[in-house]
């Protein structure tokens, strides 16, 4: 095997008494689906429970709520990380998290042989690389004939996305001037850079300018994506262009009556995670 794909759990999982405490909870179930996604990073980080994008840069709370598409739900995750902080059921050591016991849920032998693997796969496929960077460099003077050619062909390909180009003009700059018109609580876009022009190309193909003035005009209606939120967090033209976020601002995820609704929840759900910490539910 190359890579972790799989986690171990009990059948009796939601038996589990913190488990059916949480389920308790206002967004309970969200919160248990954030608790088996961080089991999925650990498995996959494969060291010992350790969540973490890479082995220098291990995830912080911010990056879990981009990493699980929870901006618009941040508080859920923060509770669903506090809550798992006092059942015990991850640690944080030096800005690190851990999933405790780890061993419960993964076969840590298996996945040290796994890890061994991956280090004679990396290690081999570095080798090889070499072996074809020699011959290159050995059949360099052989092949000059061959490389003009194909320097022509790229030249011809060269011109044919240009001359595609010129078929699929996009008027980028009509775009910037409906959000600047529309999205006028939001900071003004000042500038088109290469990716944003590549982020518009790509809506477009989804969307038609009518979806897209839309959007934009429910965003400039959303309370929520003006920063009445429980993070003082506010979108921005690259956030509202996402396609995932394009399409749950059409579905009307952050219209105020929903957004107000989540905020309700979870102001209840902090409230019961204290009165069950005051009652003893995080003693073991």
């Amino acid at each position: 095997m190359a890579e972790v794909k799989w986690i171990k759990l009990a059948t009796q999982v939601f038996d589990n008494r913190k488990i059916k405490q949480i389920e308790r909870m206002p967004d309970g179930d969200s919160i248990i689906v954030v608790w088996f996604k961080l089991l999925c990073l650990a498995g996959t980080a494969n060291k010992n429970g350790m969540i973490y994008l890479t082995e220098e840069i291990p995830y912080t709370e911010e990056m879990l709520i981009t990493e699980f598409n929870m901006e618009q739900r941040a508080s859920t995750l923060r509770l669903a990380l506090r809550t798992f902080e006092q059942f015990g059921m991850i640690e944080i050591i030096d800005n690190v998290f851990y999933i405790s016991s780890w061993e419960k849920y993964q076969n840590v032998e298996g996945l040290e042989k796994i890890r061994e693997q991956t280090r004679k796969r990396v290690a081999k496929h570095r080798y090889n690389q070499k072996l074809l960077d020699c011959n290159v460099t050995c059949n360099v003077t052989s092949n000059g004939d061959v490389t003009h050619g194909n320097a022509t062909d790229k030249d011809k390909d060269k011109d044919k996305e240009e001359d595609k180009d010129k078929r699929e003009r996009i008027d980028y700059q009509q775009i910037a001037d409906m959000y600047n018109n529309t999205c006028v609580s939001f900071p003004r876009l000042k500038s088109l850079s290469d990716a944003r022009k590549k982020a518009i190309k790509a809506r477009l193909k989804t969307y038609s300018l009518a979806n897209i003035q839309t959007v934009f005009e429910k965003a400039e209606q959303s309370d929520f994506l003006k920063g009445k939120n429980t993070r003082n967090w506010s979108a921005n033209f690259d956030w509202i262009l996402k396609d995932a976020n394009m399409a749950k601002i059409l579905d009307g995820n952050y219209d105020d009556s929903k957004s107000i609704s989540n905020l309700n929840q979870q102001e209840d759900a902090f409230s019961m995670l204290q009165r069950m910490k005051q009652e003893g539910a995080f003693d073991e």
